[in-house]
This record gives C-alpha cells, sequence and structure tokens, in this order.
C-alpha cells in the first residue's frame, strides 16, 4: 500500500489535548469512561459505547495483553554556556550509568557542539558536556554530578516534564498532572518517553473487574521510542524503515497467553507496541516465545497476524504507523469508515484521544 492511501482530513477540534473525562479543575480523571468504538472487523459492524463496557466482549479465560513500560519525564530545558541561549534537551536513554553518559536530541541543534556545556535548573546547579556527536539533532551528554547515581536521576527528572508528542503540545504546554495522566496504572519497568497510550483507558475498577471475571492479564515490556511518531517520507510504504524498541517478552506472559490460544480464547492485545512486540516473538503455530531484545517490526496491509484476534488502540492521526498497523488488523476498508464514522460522531484523536476496539 501507499503512503497517500492513509491521508484524511483531520479537524484540529478532533485532536485532544486532555483526556476527555479528565476535570482541570477538580483534577478528576476518569479513565475508562472515554467513548469506545467496537469494530467487527469480519462484518463491518461498528457499535457505540463506553470503554469500560469493553468487558463486555470478553469472557473468562480470555486473555488481555499490556504494556507495562514507564514514562520518565525526558524532556527538559537547558542554557547554553556563555550565550545563555535557550535548548531543548530530549532524554533518550541512559548509555553509562558511572559515567552518567545520556543520548539525547537537542534544539536547535546547529548551536551545540562537542565541548559545549549546558546548564540546568533555576540556578544552573547541574551542568552536561556535550561529548558527541550522533545524528543531526542527537547528541551524547555527560552530566557533570558528584554524588550517587539515585540522586542524580532524581535531580535530573525533577528538572524534566512529561515528553507529550506534538499532537497535544500544539495546543497546549506540558503540565506537572501529566506525569500522571501520561502514565499507564500498571506502568513498572521505565524507559519510555511516550506512553502506550491505549493502556491510559485502563481504570484500576475495570482492571479489578476484568479479574473477577476470569480474564487474563499478561504484561510485556516494550520501550515506545520516538520512531512511533516520526513521519514517512516515501510513498512506497516497503521501503519505510522505523527505529529499534528495546522489548520483553517474560515466561509469564507467554504462559498466559498461549493458555489462553490452547483452549479457544480470545487474546487481545492492548496497543500498537504490544501488537508489534507480540508479532515479533511469535514462534510456530501463533504462540508467543520469551523474548529479550530489539525490534524494528513495521506492519502495515497486508499482514496475517498469528497471535491476537482483538486489539484496543486509539484514534490515530493521518499518515501515521499507528494508522497503518491498525488498517493491517481491521483491513483498510473497514478501518477508514470506522474513522469516518468516529469523526461524524464526536471521537476525539491522537495522544488522549478515545478508543477503538478492533475484534471478530
Amino acid at each position: 500500500m501507499k503512503l497517500s492511501q492513509f491521508k484524511f482530513k483531520l479537524p484540529e477540534d478532533k485532536i485532544a489535548s486532555y483526556p476527555r473525562t479528565y476535570d482541570p479543575e477538580t483534577k478528576i480523571y476518569n479513565r475508562d469512561e472515554a467513548k469506545l468504538m467496537v469494530l467487527h472487523k469480519s462484518t463491518g459492524e461498528i457499535e457505540h459505547c463506553i470503554f469500560k463496557d469493553i468487558i463486555n466482549y470478553f469472557d473468562e479465560g480470555d486473555s488481555f495483553i499490556f504494556n507495562d513500560t514507564q514514562v520518565f519525564p525526558a524532556r527538559l530545558y537547558g542554557n547554553k554556556e556563555k550565550t545563555g541561549a535557550r535548548i531543548e534537551v530530549f532524554l533518550l536513554r541512559e548509555l553509562n550509568e558511572e559515567l552518567k553518559l545520556w543520548d539525547v536530541l537537542v534544539d536547535p541543534a546547529r548551536k551545540i557542539r562537542i565541548g559545549n556545556k549546558l546548564y540546568f535548573g533555576p540556578d544552573d546547579s547541574l551542568v552536561a558536556e556535550v561529548i558527541d556527536n550522533t545524528t543531526s539533532r542527537g547528541r551524547t551528554l555527560r552530566f557533570l554530578y558528584d554524588g550517587p547515581h539515585d540522586e542524580f536521576k532524581d535531580t535530573l527528572y525533577s528538572l524534566g516534564e512529561a515528553p507529550l508528542p506534538d499532537d497535544v503540545r500544539a495546543k497546549r504546554k506540558a503540565e506537572p498532572e501529566d506525569m500522571e495522566r501520561f502514565q499507564t496504572l500498571y506502568a513498572k519497568h521505565e524507559g519510555a518517553v511516550t506512553a502506550p497510550t491505549s493502556g491510559l483507558h485502563f481504570s484500576r475498577e475495570l482492571l479489578k473487574r476484568m479479574e473477577i471475571k476470569g480474564i487474563e492479564q499478561a504484561f510485556i515490556t516494550m520501550h515506545a521510542g520516538l520512531g512511533n511518531f516520526r513521519s514517512i517520507d516515501v510513498e512506497d510504504l516497503t521501503k519505510h524503515k522505523t527505529d529499534s524498541e528495546q522489548m520483553f517478552v517474560p515466561a509469564e506472559a507467554c504462559r498466559i497467553v498461549n493458555r489462553s490460544k490452547e483452549n479457544g480464547h480470545k487474546v487481545c492485545a492492548v496497543g500498537n507496541t504490544v501488537l508489534r512486540a507480540i508479532e515479533t516473538a511469535v514462534g510456530p503455530g501463533g504462540f508467543i516465545k520469551e523474548f529479550e531484545g530489539w525490534t524494528n517490526k513495521f506492519i502495515f496491509p497486508p499482514y496475517d497476524f498469528t497471535v491476537a484476534d482483538s486489539f484496543v488502540v486509539n484514534f490515530q492521526m493521518p499518515l501515521s504507523t499507528q494508522l497503518m498497523l491498525a488498517a493491517a488488523f481491521a483491513g483498510y476498508e473497514n478501518i477508514m469508515k470506522a474513522y469516518d464514522e468516529a469523526l461524524k460522531n464526536d471521537y476525539m484523536f491522537g495522544t488522549y484521544g478515545d478508543a477503538l476496539l478492533i475484534t471478530d
């Protein structure tokens, strides 16, 4: 398929800057009360409901697979030595704990050269030195900090903010509350620079109701990176290359998911990262196997899925790799019809948008 086939007109007022159910005055956030569209991929039938109703489509013995990666406050702002120019630094990953080396992106990159020092904090108390160029915007920073590593990380993170993607930042600045809103309730393993957003809709009450009903919960980890939002610049999708992301599929997740499959029950992938991870870790017969490593799997139509038969995903942006993956799972015609229906029925799109369940 071609890139241009995934273009559609998305009005600005349909892009969510806050979760639908978040009240800025009271700070109350009912995660499971977003809108949910249910698309039956075999018939094309569409239903409209509330997210917490998702439990009605699953039974005892079915399993959900969640991504338990944890987002860290990856975006911070510093000042360049001598000139005082304001520089945005986006933390990607820690390269060396002992030396306090970090792989980062800087903006504006043209001003940042090897040897430059950057100062962070209201009193410029945290200093970093640029020691290498990695890509056009990429740099390696060495933070100059005397003290225990845990203390350094606390200091660094206290200066950062939630790494909201551009669809939200175009409308507003990050707020302290975003570190809670932009995090799943079951986040456990730090390493993501963007949230697995489909999982944001699951409340503690909903997860408990699922447990009581006998619906299994399996957890894998994929540290979602900025590649999820990198634009595609080729019309021929077979020529697009995605960034690699670190992932872990533990034995317990394999046991839960494979047992559901063996007994003829449903397996539901929660979000794009989960679907890509389990398709990376799939073995013979559609069963998943333990995996620890990296994946750059890019899925677009046509594609034969072998593990999950249901998929929870937010309504995505035009021309995005997430939209392409949803089209591969539901069928191109089905997904474009669902998106048209969403626009007519006041669904919200993007990071904080409403949800779509694709099932049989």
